[in-house]
C-alpha cells in the first residue's frame, strides 16, 4: 500500500510529477471538475434561495468513474495531497475532492505547485498548506451568480427572440462590440489635409502658423497655405534628446494572450492551450519538466530563485551594461502576489536548445515567454531624438528622427519589437534648406476600430470585467453562440448579436453594464479575502435581479417568426421558420391546430475525395443539427471526422488533412502539422 496519494488536474501534469516522488507516492487526476451544481430546484439552478443558497453539487457527468476510484485510492492511503492548480478555481477543486471524498481534516494536506519541476515539487510537498476556505466561497459565490444569471436569462432570450444564451461577463463583453459598431454606424467622417515639405533627405510636415497649431479642413485653406510658402526654408531650431524605452513586464495572463494574438496569430484558446501543456511538463531527453510557471496568474513578480540566476545568465551573454533590474507594476489591486509571472523554469532551458522536444506553435510561444522575461531583467535601450523645426513666412515644419544609441533589452526581444533608426542630417540654426517639393494631402477622419481579439482582451482587462482566466472562454461561448463573426480578424457582432444586447438593456441596463460586473468582481475579491461574507453577497443581487426578470418574462415582446412567403399544403396559413431543439426548422405559422412541418430536402455538400474507397467526404449534421465530415459510402467505409478536411492527406500515412479550430492544418490520425 502507498503511504501517500496526490491528486491533481491533469493527467500528463501526474505523469511528471508521478517521476519526481519515490514509491511511497502514488499521483493521479481527478481530470479538472468532478461535481458542479445539479439542475433541479427552483428554476433548476441547484440552489436552495430560500436556505442561504445553499448549493446542491452532484457528479459531473461522466466522473462518477473517477470519483469511485478516487474513493478506492483514498482509502488505499495514509495522507491525501490535494494538489490541483494554485488559483481560485484550483482551490474549488480540491475542496471539492476532499468533500466528494470523504477526506477527514487529519487526512489531508494542500500543496501548490507553481512550477512542475523537480526541485519545487519537492519543496511543495515538504511545505504543505490547507485549504483556502475564503478562496473557495469566492468561487462558489461566481459558480452560482454565473448560473443564476445565465439559467435566468438564456432562458428569456431563447423564449423571446430565439437567442441561445446570456452570462454575467459574455453580456458585458458582446455589449462593447455592439457599442463599437454602433459608434462605427453613426460616425461621420471629417476632411483633412496635410502639407508635407520634403528635402533631399527628409521631409517635415506643417503644424504650426507662427505660435498657433494649425488644421486645414479643405482645399482652399490649403491653396491659401501654398501660395503664401517660399521654396527657401529656414532652420529654426535643432533639438536632441536621449530617451528611454522602458523593458518590459513579465507576462500575466491577459499580457500573454495580447502579446501571442498580435505576434503569433494565437487565438486566446489557442495560447491558453499550449502554455498548459508548457506548464505540466515536456518529455526532453533526460527528464520530464515543465517549462513555464503557472500560466492563470495577474502578477508580474518574479522569485529570487529565478531572478538571481538569470541576472548572471544575461551578464555572461550580453554584457553587465545590459543588467536592468527587477519590475514591478503600478496596479497592484486584485493581484494574487503568492503567484508569479509567467516564466521559464529555468534560464539554462533557452529555446533553440530544446526546440527539437517542442511543436512548432508550443516553440513559438516558449521562446517569446523566455525572452520577455529575460527582458524585463535587462537594462532600458536608449534612442536619441531628434527635432528639427523649419520656418516659412511663419508657417512652421517639423521633422522628426531617431537613432538608436543602445540596444538594452532589444538585444533579447527585437522579434517582438523593433526599432528602427530614422536618422535626420546634420543642420545647423539660421541655415537654409530648399524643399524639392511640396505635397498637400487630404484624409479623412476614421471611425474607431473593430475590436480585435488582442484589442477586447487588453479592454476587458482595463475595465475589471471578467478575470484574465476566464477570457478564452468568454470569447469563445460568444463565437459559439452565433453572436459575432470575424471580418479582418476583428469582431462584427451579428443580427442576433445586436438584437440580444439591445433586449438585454433594454431590460437590464443597470445589471448587464461594465460598472457593474465590475463591482461584482471587487465583491468576489473581497469574499476572497474574508471580508464580505458570501451569501449575503448573493442575497443583495438576487433582490434586485429576480423581480427584473418577472418583469422582463412579462413585458418583453415575443419576436414573431419569419414566414417563408409558402402556404402550409394542410390548411392554407404561412409557412413560418421556428427554432427547435436541433435547430431550425419549417412548420405551419397556425401551430398546435396544424402541426405540419415540411420536411427539408438536404443539399449534399461535397468537401474531398475519400483516401481510404474513393468516395466522396461530404457534410453531415448529427440529430442535434452539429456537423461533421463523412465518407458518403457509410456504413461501407466509416471515415468520418469533426474537422473540416482540406482535400490534401498527409504525407506520412496518407489519412485526411483537417482544419482545426485554431486553423492549423493537422493529420486526422498521426501527429504530422502542416507548416
Amino acid at each position: 500500500m502507498q503511504k501517500y496519494l496526490v491528486i491533481v488536474e491533469s493527467p500528463s501534469k501526474s505523469k511528471t510529477i508521478e517521476k519526481y516522488l519515490g514509491k511511497d507516492y502514488k499521483v493521479v487526476s481527478s481530470k479538472g471538475h468532478i461535481r458542479d451544481l445539479a439542475t433541479t430546484g427552483t428554476y433548476g439552478l441547484g440552489v436552495d434561495i430560500e436556505n442561504g443558497f445553499t448549493p446542491n453539487y452532484v457528479p459531473i457527468k461522466g466522473k462518477s468513474k473517477i470519483i469511485k476510484e478516487l474513493k478506492k485510492d483514498v482509502k488505499d492511503s495514509e495522507l491525501v495531497y490535494l494538489a490541483s492548480d494554485p488559483d481560485r478555481e484550483g482551490e474549488a477543486i480540491a475542496w471539492h475532492l476532499k468533500d466528494a471524498l470523504g477526506i477527514k481534516d487529519k487526512n489531508y494536506k494542500r500543496v501548490l505547485f507553481n512550477e512542475i519541476t523537480h526541485d519545487k515539487v519537492i519543496d511543495s510537498i515538504s511545505h504543505p498548506t490547507v485549504i483556502d476556505d475564503n478562496l473557495v466561497k469566492s468561487q462558489e459565490t461566481r459558480r452560482i451568480l454565473d448560473r443564476i444569471i445565465g439559467f435566468r436569462l438564456s432562458k428569456l432570450l431563447q423564449s423571446k427572440i430565439g437567442a441561445k444564451s446570456a452570462g454575467r461577463v459574455q453580456s458585458v463583453a458582446l455589449k462593447l462590440i455592439v457599442d463599437r459598431e454602433d459608434e462605427i454606424n453613426k460616425f461621420v467622417p471629417e476632411e483633412y489635409w496635410t502639407i508635407t515639405a520634403q528635402f533631399p533627405q527628409y521631409e517635415a510636415v506643417l503644424f504650426k502658423y507662427k505660435n498657433d497649431d494649425i488644421e486645414l479642413h479643405n482645399e482652399d485653406e490649403v491653396n491659401k497655405v501654398l501660395d503664401a510658402l517660399d521654396k527657401k526654408y529656414i532652420v529654426e531650431s535643432v533639438s536632441a534628446k536621449e530617451k528611454s524605452r522602458k523593458s518590459k513586464l513579465p507576462f500575466i495572463t491577459s499580457t500573454l494572450q495580447q502579446e501571442a494574438s498580435t505576434k503569433l496569430g494565437f487565438s486566446a484558446k489557442k495560447t491558453m492551450s499550449i502554455a498548459q501543456k508548457l506548464y505540466e511538463g515536456i518529455d526532453l531527453e533526460k527528464e520530464t519538466v515543465g517549462l513555464i510557471t503557472y500560466m492563470r496568474t495577474d502578477s508580474v513578480r518574479l522569485s529570487s530563485d529565478f531572478v538571481n540566476p538569470a541576472m548572471k545568465y544575461i551578464e555572461e551573454e550580453f554584457g553587465k551594461e545590459y543588467l536592468g533590474s527587477v519590475k514591478t507594476s503600478k496596479k497592484t489591486e486584485n493581484v494574487q502576489d503568492a503567484h508569479e509571472g509567467i516564466r521559464p523554469t529555468s534560464v539554462l532551458r533557452e529555446p533553440e536548445k530544446i526546440k527539437k522536444f517542442l511543436s512548432s506553435d508550443e516553440y513559438k510561444l516558449y521562446n517569446m515567454i523566455f525572452k520577455r522575461t529575460i527582458a524585463s531583467l535587462m537594462a532600458d535601450a536608449l534612442v536619441n531624438q531628434t527635432t528639427i523645426i523649419l520656418d516659412n513666412n511663419d508657417y512652421k515644419f517639423k521633422a522628426t528622427g531617431q537613432e538608436l544609441l543602445f540596444d538594452g533589452y532589444l538585444k533579447v526581444y527585437s522579434d517582438f519589437e523593433s526599432s528602427e533608426d530614422k536618422i535626420l542630417p546634420k543642420v545647423g540654426e539660421k541655415e537654409e534648406a530648399l524643399s524639392c517639393a511640396v505635397v498637400p494631402e487630404q484624409h479623412y477622419t476614421k471611425p474607431p476600430a473593430r475590436y480585435s481579439e488582442a484589442k477586447l482582451i487588453k479592454e476587458m482587462e482595463e475595465l475589471g470585467i471578467g478575470r484574465p482566466s476566464t477570457y478564452a472562454k468568454t470569447i469563445d461561448t460568444i463565437r459559439e453562440r452565433g453572436y459575432v463573426v470575424m471580418e479582418d480578424k476583428k469582431f462584427k457582432p451579428t443580427e442576433i448579436g445586436v438584437e440580444t444586447t439591445n433586449k438585454l438593456q433594454e431590460f437590464f441596463s443597470d445589471l448587464i453594464n461594465v460598472e457593474y460586473t465590475r463591482d461584482m468582481e471587487d465583491e468576489l475579491d473581497k469574499i476572497a479575502e474574508g471580508n464580505l461574507v458570501w451569501n449575503s453577497v448573493l442575497e443583495e443581487f438576487y433582490k434586485l435581479f429576480e423581480p427584473r426578470v418577472k418583469d422582463a418574462f412579462a413585458d418583453m415582446e415575443k419576436k414573431a417568426p419569419v414566414e417563408t412567403g409558402e402556404s402550409c399544403p394542410e390548411c392554407g396559413s404561412p409557412l413560418v421558420v421556428r427554432k427547435g431543439k436541433y435547430g431550425e426548422f419549417t412548420a405551419c405559422s397556425n401551430y398546435p391546430t396544424c402541426k405540419f412541418i415540411k420536411k427539408e430536402e438536404k443539399e449534399v455538400v461535397f468537401i474531398a475525395d475519400c483516401p481510404e474507397c474513393g468516395g466522396k467526404i461530404v457534410e453531415k449534421p448529427t440529430r442535434k443539427g452539429k456537423v461533421f465530415y463523412g465518407c458518403d459510402n457509410y456504413p461501407k467505409c466509416k471515415v468520418a471526422t469533426w474537422d473540416k478536411p482540406t482535400g490534401e492527406v498527409c504525407p506520412n500515412c496518407s489519412k485526411l488533412l483537417v482544419e482545426k479550430k485554431d486553423g492549423t492544418i493537422k493529420c486526422m490520425e498521426c501527429d504530422y502539422t502542416k507548416e
